[in-house]
């Protein structure tokens, strides 16, 4: 006889005997038993094992997972009375208003591998605490004395949801971006003064020379980067040996070993105007020039997220480049002026019409098929119609990416590391989305085969039948008659500045293209707080 016992997961006993069979068999029989018995033991064990492991892992997995999603998606009202939380403010001054975000954090746990768990703060109704007005902080230039009276509203609304007793201990941000950079430095200098001289007067939030000043694009491209990778919880420390990794030579700890962890993503956001890449650049790196070398200073950046500045695993050195004109709409105006110019050069050369008139308009490649449209320079118009050929619309915005033969260089010729493409994860936001999204309905993760093929067949089909699909609704509610007429365009564009200019291979498959991150908009601002309030765990 011959029993079996098993403790996982719950408790099964069972026994065999080969009574009743004929003796001739026995021998052989016990054997078959035996073996069939034992394997199904081991199998039994395994799979218990795996399932424990699996459940286990995955509810490890789901915590973390739930935890990252807390910073950008938890909806409840923010305990003001919890004397344990803190508080920060940030007012992004752009060029067009003024946007105040509060946010709050426990205190820190004291563990330097830890960073603060910041989170947008939310009033009694849930609702995120933010105020925007208008204009433009840079309108004021020319009576900066009144920026504090403009300013005002915002500092107010802050100071109702912030309790009153947390208020000498709530630093204050004014952040100004886009707007205030192209003015002349005296007039920034007198701007920020006033800010500086007035709003201690009225407010008590710890506020100092330097919580006041106009950022770079390179400052608001790493906030930015911060911001993201922060949401996704890319700067918390791992053993789960799921969790992709990267090795790591820590910028300043060149004697130092190279130490692995959690990779990191970058960001690709292609606005109207300009386009920005973020990405770390994990290994030290080199240079073709000393003119190279001196360019590249200005786009790399070497910071502390850690709330110990001599503890190093949370010292990060990203690259960031900003390209204006290679926007989604400036690169379109870019490309209709040399259209517009060369086509009038070539009438003029060779005594044609072609363009002059709406009978004989110029064939562009990169408007949908029938598609007509009419471009005007200097009080001439010139008259377009579509080919839809997507092919050949990429081959014409190529020169437009003003590549040099200089080895690491991208858009404009300008420095760029080397992206490690088989360790390495992307987002791209705003066109980048649009384009994938909008019409073509395949944001998400981007395959370069799959959206040239859709790309050619959206830019061959006859814009009648665009319109009629537009009309019965079959394309995202917010996308118009000008996303319809430029889709083909900016899928063109958006595919040559990615593939061509960044160089990244038609065979990357870590892209994602995104509106929000878990369903929200991440604000540079919430990397600025993260970014300037890291040693206040140590005060």
């Amino acid at each position: 006889r011959l029993s079996i016992s098993c403790l996982l997961p719950a408790s099964w006993h069972f026994s065999i005997s080969p009574v009743g069979c004929p003796r001739v068999l026995n021998s052989t029989l016990r054997q078959v038993l035996v073996l069939g018995v034992v394997a199904a033991a081991v199998s039994l064990l395994y799979y218990s094992l795996v399932v424990i492991r699996s459940k286990y892992g995955r509810a490890h997995r789901d915590r973390r997972f739930h935890r990252y999603l807390a910073r950008v998606t938890d909806t409840e009202a923010t305990d003001t009375n919890n004397p344990n939380l803190n508080y920060g403010i940030v007012v992004d001054c752009g060029s067009s208003g003024s946007r105040i975000f509060v946010y709050c954090w426990p205190r820190h746990n004291g563990n330097p591998h830890d960073l603060l768990d910041i989170k947008q703060m939310r009033d009694k109704n849930r609702k995120p605490v933010v105020m925007k007005i208008k204009p433009g902080i840079s309108e004021f230039a020319s009576s900066p004395e009144k920026v504090s009276d403009y300013i005002s509203p915002l500092l107010s609304f802050a100071a109702e949801h912030v309790p009153r007793a947390k208020h000498k201990e709530t630093p204050l941000y004014i952040l100004c971006t886009a707007g205030m950079r192209i003015l002349p430095e005296s007039q920034q200098k007198a701007i920020l003064e006033d800010l500086l001289t007035d709003i201690p007067v009225h407010f008590d939030f710890l506020f100092s020379d330097s919580h006041a000043e106009v950022i770079s694009g390179k400052q608001e491209g790493v906030y930015a980067w911060i911001g993201i990778n922060f949401v996704l919880g890319r700067f918390e420390h791992t053993d789960d040996e799921e969790e992709a990794v990267v090795e790591v030579q820590v910028p300043g700890s060149d004697k130092q070993e190279a130490i692995f962890r959690k990779r990191t993503v970058g960001i690709l956001d292609m606005g109207g105007v300009s386009t920005q890449i973020a990405y770390e650049v994990p290994k030290s790196v080199s240079f073709a020039s000393s003119q190279q070398e001196e360019v590249a200073k200005n786009l790399l950046a070497e910071f502390n997220l850690g709330c110990d500045a001599h503890q190093t695993e949370h010292v990060y050195r990203v690259y960031v480049a900003t390209f204006l004109g290679f926007g989604g709409n400036a690169a379109r105006q870019r490309y209709e002026e040399s259209l517009f110019t060369s086509t009038v050069l070539k009438n003029r050369l060779l005594g044609k019409q072609t363009g002059m008139t709406s009978d004989s308009p110029y064939l562009d490649p990169c408007l949908p098929l029938d598609a007509e449209e009419e471009i005007q320079q200097n009080g001439q118009l010139l008259f377009l119609r579509g080919t839809g050929d997507f092919q050949l619309c990429r081959e014409l915005l190529q020169p437009f990416m003003n590549k040099t033969n200089e080895t690491q260089t991208s858009l404009n010729g300008v420095y760029q590391p080397a992206v490690h493409f088989h360790n390495s994860e992307f987002y791209g936001f705003s066109e980048f989305y649009y384009c994938t999204e909008d019409v073509l309905r395949m944001g998400g993760d981007y395959n370069a085969a799959k959206f040239t093929k859709a790309a050619k067949d959206y830019c061959a089909t006859k814009w009648s039948v665009l319109r009629e699909r537009f009309d019965r609704g079959l394309y995202a509610s917010h996308a118009d008659l000008h996303r319809l007429k430029y889709q083909c365009f900016k899928s063109a564009w958006m595919y040559e500045v990615f593939h061509s200019g960044f160089s990244f291979p038609v065979t990357y498959n870590n892209l994602k293209t995104a509106l929000q991150v878990y369903d929200k908009e991440v604000q540079w601002t919430l990397g600025a707080i993260l970014y300037r309030t890291r040693f206040l765990p140590l005060r």
